[in-house]
This record gives structure tokens, C-alpha cells and sequence, in this order.
């Protein structure tokens, strides 16, 4: 490798990293937060529209069944109108859903709401991730794509104090704090989705804030790594095809599993940190929660990175499992608090570091256009179990009244896709990834 090569590699690199991370970080923080914000205004919202247990384990699981119906055709849609347009369609929608929670005045209506707003998100986080297929090599995936998860992490870091610092300071208009919560962070994905419509550029080729030197060197790189994988694999495959390929199928089941763990935490955490102590108010218990998704931002960035070096992903995905479901295990084993935080955070850790790792492992599977169905197949499939997650946590609470069974239920999801990942077919890591190539190929039919 030349000097020059070397050179413009990394300016081009670190160009494109610069322009386009920390944004897609910041609209993935937002995502997430208005996802996950239920979790805290339920320390006062279930009282106040009657809900139980099971009926707040609903309220938070129908979201994803709306994702899933919706996810697939969000994604081949983004791939034909391109990302800037959609994703800044998916962002201003939601925002909107989001808002208009803050004036729910029943489960039914928040039953709906919430199901609406998992039709609308659906085919943002594929989408991302497929847009980084775009930018960037497969060698700089897991990184990236850690930096880009980094988010989830944030909006729990963040969210967590400002949600609960909302709900017990505001009460503009006589209207309760959880209610102001969902109007202001639903705010800036409505702003925000605007903005993405002037600021993202679809592909290399568009991009002015490029020379034409970097350009043409990015555009190649990328078009290089396509025709080697169209080389090694010469099918093509449509939609029916992807569906039907065990590789897509396989890899969604772990996702699947690992989703119902990550959910239920993401969900219930507040509320497990608030039965600790009568005593916490909204804003203690916020910040209680941002201890373990400091841990996880800190591992997951580190641990990708480890991955990328080596270049290993199938063991680095697996291994953070098998810490995932030893610390959610020993949270529920002990009743001391300081304790249980503590094994929270090593769970968090483990959970987050397996991102980076298996969203890697799934791209290196599928190539250009089978990318767009295939990584939302994986994703919609996964995303089921964040109804399964809250819905069961809430099922157990309700039935026992204990929160360490339902902890231990959890510690059983994180392991079983680490049994999958240690297990995995050879040929399954080693065969060609999955290409269309074809414009038709990802036609709704």
C-alpha cells in the first residue's frame, strides 16, 4: 500500500465518519429515548390511566408488533426513494405520535398510539444500518456500527435523568409531568426530521462535502468489495429468496432471543430500581438507571473495536451473551442494591457489546440489495421479542409479585442466543453473502 493510497484512505474515512456518525448517533438517541420513555413515565402514568402490570407489559410490547408488520416495506421503500427522503419521513412522523401521547386518556388510546408509533419508526434502525453499507468497508463495520448503537446507551444516560426530572418539576397547564415528557421529547425528531431531509446525502457519488478525489476512491473501495462478493456467489436473490434462505432466519432467531432480554430491561428498569426503596423519587430512580448504560456505552465501544481488529465476530458476539446473562442471574440472586446496580451494569455491558459484533456478522451475509430485506427481516423478526420481553416481565410480576423471577426469565433470553452463536455452522461464517444485484429484485411484488 502506498503512501498516497494510505493517506487518502484515512482522510476519506475520516471524513465521512465525521460528517455522518454523530449525527445518525444523535437521531438514534432520539429513536430510542421515544421508544423507552414509557418505562419512566409508567412510575406515574399507570396510576393515573389504571394500569396494571400486564396492561403496562402491553402497552409497551404492542409497539413492536406494529414495527414488525411495517418494517419490511419501510426499508424496501427506503432503498427506492433513497434514505435522506425517508428516514426524515420516518423521524417527523413519529415525532408527531410521540407528542400526542402526552394527551392520552386511557390504555386504549395509548394501545394505539403506541402501535401506531412502532408502524411509523419501523425501518429506521435497518435502514441506518443499511445506509452504513453505503459509507462505509466492511473492516470499518463493527466500529461504526458500535459508534452508531453508542446511542441506545446515550438516551438511557440522558433520558433517564431529564425524563424523570420532567415528571416531577413540570406541570404546565395543570397537565401531570409524564405527560410533558412525551410532548418535549417528541419534539426533536419532528425538528430534527427536518433537518435530515438537508443534511444526509444518499451516496458517495452525491456528496459535495467530498473532493472528487475521495469520491472516486470511496466509490471504488466500496464497488470493489461488491463485484468480489458477486464473484464467490453467483445467484442473485429477490425478496422470496432472502426470506427463505436459512442464514437470514438463523441469525433473526438470535436476534430474536437476545431482543426479549435488552426490552425487558429497557422497559422495567425504572421500576425494578424504584422497588428498591418507597423512598426514591422520580428523578433518584433517573439517575439510577444511568449507571448501567454507562457501563454498556464504555464496553461496547471497546468491544467492538477488539472485533474489528481481529476480525472475529461470530465469538465476540456470543461471548458478551454469556456476561449478559451472568450478571442479569446474579442482579436477581441478591437483595442488596448496591449490589444488584452493580450486576445490572456488567448485564448492560454484556448485552450492548454484542451489537457491533452480530450487526457485522449480518451485513457480511448479505450484499447491496438483499441487504435492504434481509437486514429488516433479521430486525423485524428480532423486534417481535420486545413484545414478548415487557409483556412476559409483566405477566410474572403480576402472577408472583417478584422481580427476580422475572430477572432470572430474562438471564434464560440472553443465554440462549449465545448457545446459537458457539454453535453455529461453519459454513454458515464461511459461505458466500446473499446479492441482488438487480434493481427488480427488490420490487414489491
Amino acid at each position: 500500500m502506498s503512501n498516497a493510497y494510505a493517506s487518502l484512505e484515512k482522510k476519506t474515512i475520516k471524513k465521512v465518519t465525521r460528517r455522518i456518525v454523530p449525527f445518525i448517533i444523535l437521531l438514534y438517541i432520539i429513536a430510542f429515548l421515544d421508544r423507552a420513555n414509557l418505562g419512566y413515565a409508567a412510575l406515574d402514568m399507570n396510576d393515573a390511566l389504571g394500569l396494571t402490570s400486564q396492561m403496562f407489559g402491553l402497552a409497551s410490547g404492542i409497539f413492536f408488533i406494529g414495527y414488525f408488520l411495517f418494517e419490511v416495506p419501510s426499508n424496501v421503500l427506503l432503498e427506492r426513494f433513497g434514505a435522506r427522503k425517508w428516514i426524515a419521513r420516518i423521524l417527523v412522523t413519529w415525532g408527531i405520535v410521540v407528542i400526542l401521547t402526552g394527551f392520552v386518556e386511557s390504555a386504549v388510546h395509548l394501545y394505539f398510539l403506541r402501535f401506531l408509533l412502532g408502524a411509523l419508526e419501523a425501518g429506521f434502525f435497518p435502514g441506518i444500518i443499511l445506509y452504513l453499507t453505503y459509507w462505509f468497508r466492511v473492516k470499518e463495520r463493527a466500529k461504526t456500527i458500535a459508534m452508531f448503537m453508542t446511542a441506545i446507551a446515550i438516551s438511557f444516560i440522558i433520558g433517564a435523568p431529564f425524563s424523570t426530572w420532567v415528571m416531577d418539576n413540570i406541570s404546565w397547564m395543570g397537565m401531570d409531568g409524564w405527560r410533558w415528557m412525551f410532548i418535549l421529547e417528541g419534539l426533536p425528531a419532528v425538528i430534527l426530521g427536518v433537518i435530515t431531509f438537508f443534511y444526509l446525502t444518499d451516496r458517495p457519488q452525491q456528496a459535495k462535502w467530498l473532493t472528487s478525489e475521495e469520491k472516486d476512491w470511496l466509490t471504488r473501495e466500496l464497488e470493489r468489495e461488491k463485484e468480489a462478493k458477486a464473484e464467490k456467489d453467483g445467484k442473485q436473490y429477490g425478496i422470496k429468496q432472502t426470506l427463505s434462505n436459512p442464514r437470514v432466519w438463523f441469525l433473526a432467531l438470535i436476534y430474536f432471543t437476545f431482543n426479549i432480554g435488552i426490552y425487558g430491561i429497557a422497559f422495567w428498569l425504572p421500576q425494578i430500581i424504584q422497588s428498591f426503596s418507597d423512598v426514591l423519587s422520580n428523578t433518584q430512580v433517573g439517575l439510577m438507571t444511568m449507571i448501567p448504560y454507562i457501563a454498556g456505552a464504555i464496553a461496547m465501544n471497546i468491544w467492538s473495536r477488539r472485533s474489528d481488529r481481529l476480525g472475529e465476530r461470530r465469538l465476540h458476539a456470543a461471548i458478551p451473551l454469556v456476561v449478559g446473562c451472568l450478571g442479569m442471574f446474579a442482579s436477581g440472586m441478591t437483595s442488596n442494591p448496591v449490589a444488584s446496580i452493580a450486576m445490572m451494569a456488567i448485564a448492560v455491558a454484556g448485552m450492548y457489546s454484542f451489537y457491533g459484533p452480530f450487526w457485522s456478522l449480518a451485513t457480511q451475509f448479505l450484499s447491496t440489495s438483499a441487504a435492504a430485506v434481509g437486514i429488516a427481516v433479521i430486525n423485524s423478526i428480532g423486534n417481535l421479542s420486545g413484545f414478548v420481553g415487557p409483556y412476559g416481565i409483566g405477566m410474572i410480576q403480576e402472577a408472583t409479585g417478584n422481580v427476580n423471577i422475572a430477572l432470572y426469565f430474562l438471564s434464560i433470553s440472553l443465554l440462549v442466543p449465545s448457545i446459537l452463536l458457539f454453535t453455529m455452522r461453519k459454513d454458515l461464517i464461511t459461505r458466500p453473502p446473499l446479492s441482488t444485484d438487480r434493481p427488480s429484485d427488490i420490487s414489491v411484488k
